[in-house]
């Protein structure tokens, strides 16, 4: 009989300063608090927060591996009807560089993917609202058909969030609804759901920087479904824009409390009568500034009297009470908050290390930490192995959104290998599960068959082309 799950208890009078406290987390027999969650961003040195984060990663995934997969970013349109202040991807469908994939070209991609040995496909889009249901249907059948052992990896939260708006499918709520169309794609050929589209979930955050965007509770309970289903999914947190630390940390508690639950029917054989998912992994990155236009924001600080003041975000995070507010006002919260969406604190790599660190410490009930070296850097990215990290993510042969925002990092199979066993560990190849496929540790291992390092080096990656032909419809949306 499946063992009732038990989330870890908090012991909130104990300050980040107690040695004592943070053992008990890495060896998951406490939960850190809210409060204790954000202490951590200033009452911890980088260094020994790193030291914290990494025995934590050491005591759920060993010595030994670390892990990486093989698959591509494809993203099938950049047609979206959202208006996010922080993208440089999106068009309208009359723009001239605005593209639909046809079915033909995403195949070709997926057949390079599979020449190298990739095994996932990652495919998200904008939300076009041109796009019919049976596009979808259509291509993930003929995906399926032609690449059947390839994981498809696709539609992110906010796609079903528009999925539902555009195609109104029967259910009696919104839930039903996502249900509903889900089956659907699953029959037709997607095997799991991508964590895109989470950015920051408090609401005055989202308010600002999301225009057209599902809230919070739609993306949680789309990947509700999701589980309820049998998925395994991901979650991600994009930071250092207008939020406050405090809101990083909500954003964590949500996914913590979504997990617990996930988790909890997992092992009660009354709640469920098939086997469950739940999230796999978390990822953090920080906002990409170039081509957006919250990019044009001013930086907090560059006005010498900004200084001395607190970060408008901070103080709206705190009225925003971990969500107890969440119709919070931010014009009633004094001068400085006036400010809020019209500054921006960006992070830099010690903030992104702080931050994927608090993650791992934090998210006692997530399996995964991933590096995120396509917007750090590989080098950055190798760090974040010692800062709670246990996967340096994709072989990345293309990926459209950040790079949109000036972001173009691309290494092979081989570079991301010498990455992680340059820092001590042996690489090995995962799956969507995070089920070991290789471990390299023999001569013929990617990095280790390199007699000339000269032709690995970073390259640019591949981007769509903006004068890529539209998708012809056979069926109309708006009919």
């Amino acid at each position: 009989m499946p063992s009732i799950y038990t989330p870890p208890s908090e012991q909130p009078r104990h300050t980040v300063s107690d040695s004592g406290l943070l053992r008990a987390v890495v060896q998951g027999e406490v939960r850190l608090s809210c409060e204790q969650g954000l202490e951590l961003f200033r009452g911890l040195e980088l260094p020994a927060l790193g030291r914290w984060a990494d025995a934590r990663c050491r005591e759920i995934h060993g010595e030994t591996l670390r892990t990486y997969i093989i698959d591509r970013n494809i993203n099938y349109t950049n047609v979206c009807n959202a208006k996010c202040t922080f993208c440089a991807f999106r068009r309208d469908s009359d723009d001239h560089d605005a593209y639909t994939l046809e079915y033909g070209k995403i195949l070709e991609k997926i057949g390079e993917l599979q020449a190298i040995g990739g095994t996932q496909i990652l495919m998200q889009g904008g939300m076009n609202p041109d796009l019919p249901l049976d596009w979808y249907f259509g291509l993930l059948r003929a995906i399926k058909e032609q690449y059947p052992r390839i994981h498809v990896h696709g539609f992110s939260p906010p796609e079903f969030v528009e999925f539902v708006h555009f195609f109104n499918p029967p259910g009696a709520s919104f839930e039903e609804k996502v249900r509903w169309v889900m089956l659907r794609l699953r029959e037709a050929g997607m095997d799991s759901l991508p964590g895109g589209g989470g950015e920051i979930f408090a609401e005055p955050v989202r308010r600002k920087i999301g225009l057209g965007k599902c809230d919070a509770e739609s993306w949680l309970t789309v990947m509700y479904v999701a589980h309820s289903l049998g998925m395994f999914t991901s979650a991600t947190m994009m930071f250092g824009h207008i939020e406050g630390y405090a809101d990083r940390i909500h954003h964590m508690k949500l996914v913590r409390e979504w997990q617990d639950r996930a988790l909890r029917e997992t092992g009660d054989d009354t709640a469920c009568a098939k086997p469950r998912g739940h999230y796999k992994a978390f990822i953090t990155w920080p906002f990409q500034r170039e081509n957006t236009p919250l990019g044009r924001v001013k930086d907090w600080g560059a006005n010498p009297a900004e200084l001395g003041q607190p970060f408008p975000g901070d103080i709206v995070a705190k009225a925003f009470n971990w969500g107890e507010n969440p119709e919070v006002d931010y014009r009633q919260l004094g001068p400085a908050a006036a400010e809020f969406g019209r500054r921006v604190r960006m992070a830099g790599a010690s903030e992104y290390l702080r931050t994927q660190a608090i993650s791992r410490l934090f998210l006692d009930n997530i399996y995964s930490i991933g590096s995120s070296w396509v917007t750090m850097g590989p080098h950055v990215g190798q760090v974040g192995l010692f800062y709670g990290a246990n996967d340096m993510g994709s072989v990345m042969m293309e990926e459209n959104v950040v790079s949109s925002a000036g972001t173009t990092y691309c290494l092979d199979e081989a570079v991301l290998c010498r990455l992680i066993r340059d820092a001590g560990f042996i690489p090995a190849q995962r799956d969507n599960k995070y089920d070991i496929l290789r471990v390299h540790d023999g001569a013929n291992a990617p990095d280790l068959a390199v007699t000339d390092w000269s032709t690995h080096r970073a390259r640019k990656m591949h981007q769509q082309s903006p004068r890529q032909p539209k998708a012809e419809l056979t069926v109309s949306a708006k009919a």
